[in-house]
């Protein structure tokens, strides 16, 4: 069971530490597929100069190491044929014998070819982190979507994960949101939080703070209250969050995340260790008094004339900030969680502030090397205008609305379909749902993208409901053919190139997931199913399955491609979130 590409990686390298010495062997062989054969090496064009050599002539010698022409070839013959072409390529033609082989042991494996991970790490993904003093927009949308498909991926492959849904729960505004909860009373608050009304909820609050002199005393004497954790702030606060949370959930369940209340880790989890992290940070002379305020300045960081840039842990009125906070996150994280790895799925436009949180925990000694944090960097959602994605009267667009409508689109979209009302809405939610959360890992998520139902909800084209119906259309054949997909098992004969191609492109799939595991980029399992879903539907239009005339031998191996095909969909499309209907 092995991936095309690792495969000829392994093999090449191994030609070029024969063909040229040791030295060579870790060089990158530049394996692509090609449209001239399977792959295309082209590490040949890319050591002449350091060989002084000409890259034909180098392509030549790695060809003839690869097929056993030099005469030292050990081990399991070359799984097809070489071809040096132009100024130096190496053209690669994998077997079918190779082909089929591989196919069918990723046929036989449950897990499809995607491997567990040898040494499981501890793996802890901060990500959604709505605020609870405003309701979710469409802002909190992609943070929620990409970190849940990368806890899926790393569950997958084996890892060890730690949701952590770092609500921001804590600080000043506060004092006047439970002012404003005595105010209405709690019966009210409650239900407004519930509905999701955290704007109006706030936007009241505020006006009273600004223009009543009185409310204003008392939301400032209540956060002195709350930062004290005195029982009866607390008895409010949890109101006010347990009705939040409520709301928030909602939107998790629409979703279909997979975060709970057990992950929850806001900003007051940290409030009483503020201090200590301040206290120990200037003690050992990491963070220094600036202006008043307590600062660390981590090397390489300069604002305007080259001075140093300040990473402020404690204001100068003796306040704490996300600075704080997040250094005692990250503390906890390494610390108590003990991971081996933290991916903090956030706005791109706090890339400034993460790199100076890791370089000042490195300094601290909090982020040893051995811990990998990174910024898993979210690009901006746009409206049709190319601008921040928001009503006409330019407020940010509910989440809950939002996910309402493609619910209400999607349902229109099937509208021909000959379905009860119940069956309808169970295909719609899972249309709608999948049209948003596909169109959002379908592209890189540091870049921004249009919020387009029209294209989100296309049955055509790189979308959720594409490849939603690619399945719904596997799995509508073996209702045809009267035979459970788990017992297609073959054996696979590869006789028409639409089968050759199926299969060659099922092997990927295990590297792909790989990848996003690795790199965190879970757009590229999105576009590998796009292209896996094409591919089947050329092999579909020409390979036909259950006709009359498909001999036995035929059919079952073909049975068994659509079986593997819909596993490798229904199975990626699990790992990114998105839910496949039985029907379409």
């Amino acid at each position: 069971m092995t991936d095309p590409q690792h495969a000829l990686t392994e093999r090449v390298q191994q030609a070029l530490a024969a063909a040229f010495g040791a030295d060579y062997a870790d060089a990158d062989p530049l394996i692509r597929p090609s449209q001239f054969a399977d792959y295309q090496a082209n590490v040949a064009m890319s050591l002449s100069k350091r060989l002084r050599r000409a890259p034909r002539e180098v392509a030549q010698e790695i060809a003839d190491h690869l097929t056993g022409r030099a005469g030292d070839a050990q081990g399991e013959p070359f799984p097809g044929t070489v071809e040096v072409s132009g100024p130096g390529f190496l053209n690669i033609t994998l077997s079918d014998d190779w082909i089929t082989a591989q196919t069918a042991g990723i046929l036989a494996d449950p897990r499809s070819g995607v491997a567990l991970v040898a040494s499981p790490q501890t793996v802890v993904v901060d990500y959604s982190a709505p605020n609870a003093a405003k309701e979710m927009h469409v802002g909190h949308l992609r943070t929620t979507i990409v970190g849940d498909a990368l806890v899926r991926v790393h569950e997958h492959v084996g890892n060890k994960v730690i949701r952590q849904n770092h609500l921001g729960d804590w600080g000043t505004p506060f004092g006047m949101l439970i002012e404003h909860l005595l105010d209405i009373g709690e019966e009210t608050a409650v239900a407004q939080l519930e509905a999701g009304e955290g704007n109006a909820y706030y936007q009241a609050a505020r006006a009273k703070f600004d223009s009543d002199p009185e409310f204003n005393k008392r939301a400032r004497t209540r956060v002195v209250t709350l930062q004290a954790e005195e029982p009866e702030t607390m008895r409010l606060w949890h109101i006010f969050m347990d009705a939040t949370v409520r709301y928030f959930n909602k939107v998790y369940h629409q979703l279909g995340v997979t975060l709970t209340d057990g992950d929850i880790a806001g900003e007051s989890m940290y409030n009483h260790v503020l201090a200590k992290v301040c206290d120990e940070l200037q003690e050992r002379g990491i963070a220094v008094v600036s202006d008043g305020a307590l600062c660390v300045f981590p090397p390489g960081f300069t604002g305007r004339e080259d001075q140093p840039l300040p990473f402020m842990i404690r204001k100068s009125d003796g306040g704490y900030g996300y600075a704080t906070t997040d250094m005692a996150t990250i503390h906890y994280r390494v610390q108590d969680l003990k991971a081996d790895r933290i991916l903090y799925v956030i706005g791109a436009t706090q890339a400034l502030h993460m790199s100076m949180l890791f370089a000042s925990a490195r300094m601290a000694g909090w982020l040893p090397d051995h811990v990998r944090a990174e910024h898993v960097q979210i690009g901006s959602v746009l409206g049709s205008d190319g601008k921040m994605f928001k009503t006409r009267s330019g407020e940010s667009i509910k989440l809950l609305q939002l996910l309402d409508e493609a619910e209400t689109r999607a349902a229109a979209v099937l509208a021909d379909r000959d379905y009860d009302d119940a069956t309808r809405g169970v295909i719609g939610h899972a249309v709608g749902m999948g049209a948003v959360k596909y169109a959002d890992l379908s592209v890189s998520h540091d870049s921004e993208y249009v919020f387009d139902f029209d294209r989100m909800l296309a049955l055509t084209g790189n979308t959720g409901p594409y490849l939603q119906y690619a399945t719904a259309r596997i799995r509508s054949i073996f209702r045809k053919a009267d035979t459970d997909p788990a017992k297609a098992t073959g054996p696979i004969v590869l006789g028409h190139p639409a089968e050759r191609a199926l299969a060659l492109q099922l092997l990927g799939f295990g590297a792909i997931v790989e990848e996003v595991a690795e790199s965190s980029v879970p757009h590229r399992l999105a576009n590998y199913l796009f292209e896996t879903a094409s591919v089947f539907t050329t092999f579909y239009e020409n390979c036909p399955v259950l006709k009359d005339d498909v001999d036995p031998a035929t059919r079952a191996s073909r049975l068994a491609l659509c079986a593997l095909t819909l596993r490798v969909l229904e199975t990626g499309l699990s790992l990114l979130g998105v839910p496949v209907p039985e029907r379409m």
